[in-house]
């Protein structure tokens, strides 16, 4: 239960027209701060509108200014926002996927229903890096309250990911052990399971996924596209679809040659205008894997522009 809330004055800058908020935690009543938009057209009373509820990166919390992004992206649609906390960044126990964190997101989406006039079939969960890896989790979690989840450069398995952060020397390998308790190991290999969204994607059966990855990442980026790939598979053979499952082969190749193998080279049709060429592209029942020119990047245009053509049934 939400015991009370606390509504600073409204943002300026890149925030300009939301409103910090401060949310209890209906686990351990801390607060979690968020910023929310209301459109006048969705205030309590009006017109139901699309709620967005972006995510916050790995080593961010909700003031973070490059998702600002998300914001511009609801204005042009008259669209509820809200970007909250769950806990901050990814290098402690309490972040990085916990019960805490997830219901910090479920408690975000109660508040702007409370607040907002949302409509209840379009409720719509986006972020990237660690946005996207925390997306995927939320996919799982709680697959009745979402319409659509973008989730772009996504994080799937955190073992994976703390030997690649290992191996290139990257700070976030440290992160992931102060969150797991420990590198990866006997003792801790539950921790990362529970935490690592590929293995548990079989819950998000039936909720569209939007997939992306910049097929340069990983070489350019921090987080190499077999997370996004693996998850895509995890979720076409979930959906029913496992002839739509990319082989190994042609993973390793894209992962590591930064290339779309010539037998995929012309599934890349349909592809409207949006930063980054579009490379492959393959739908399996309600998910969709895109990759694109470009590295460790977001698009939130494109991203709104997917969801809006998301309505749960």
């Amino acid at each position: 239960m939400l015991l009370f809330t606390l509504s600073l004055p409204a943002a300026a800058g890149l925030w300009e027209g939301a409103r910090e908020v401060q949310i209890p935690s209906s686990l351990d009543g801390e607060l979690q701060g968020a910023f929310f938009y209301v459109p006048p057209e969705a205030a309590p009373g009006g017109a139901p509108a699309p709620l967005m509820v972006a995510l916050h990166t790995w080593s961010a919390d909700y003031r973070q200014a490059a998702s600002a992004a998300y914001l511009a992206a609801c204005k042009r649609r008259g669209w509820v926002l809200i970007h909250p906390n769950f806990r901050g960044p990814n290098h402690r126990p309490e972040a990085c996927a916990s019960d805490l964190a997830v219901q910090d997101v479920l408690d975000a989406v109660a508040y702007a229903r409370t607040h907002a006039s949302v409509d209840p079939k379009r409720i719509y969960l986006c972020g990237a890096s660690g946005g996207g890896f925390m997306s995927l989790v939320m996919a799982h979690r709680a697959p009745d309250v979402w319409a659509g989840v973008s989730a772009w450069v996504p994080i799937s398995d955190l073992a994976a990911w703390h030997r690649h952060c290992t191996a290139q020397k990257l700070g976030y390998a440290q992160d992931i052990e102060r969150s797991c308790g420990g590198s990866p190991s006997q003792e801790t290999e539950a921790e990362y399971r529970r935490r690592s969204p590929l293995f548990h994607l079989a819950a998000a059966r039936g909720v569209p996924i939007d997939l992306n990855a910049g097929i340069h990442d990983g070489h350019l980026g921090s987080v190499p596209i077999s997370h996004a790939l693996y998850a895509y598979n995890a979720l076409a053979r979930a959906n029913g679809h496992p002839e739509a499952a990319l082989t190994e082969e042609q993973i390793a190749v894209m992962t590591q040659e930064r290339r779309v193998p010539e037998a995929l080279a012309n599934e890349n049709e349909g592809a409207p205008y949006r930063k980054g060429r579009i490379l492959f592209r393959r739908q399996a029942g309600p998910v969709r894997i895109t990759l694109f020119e470009g590295g460790h990047e977001s698009d939130e245009e494109a991203a709104a522009e997917w969801l809006a053509e998301q309505t749960r049934h």
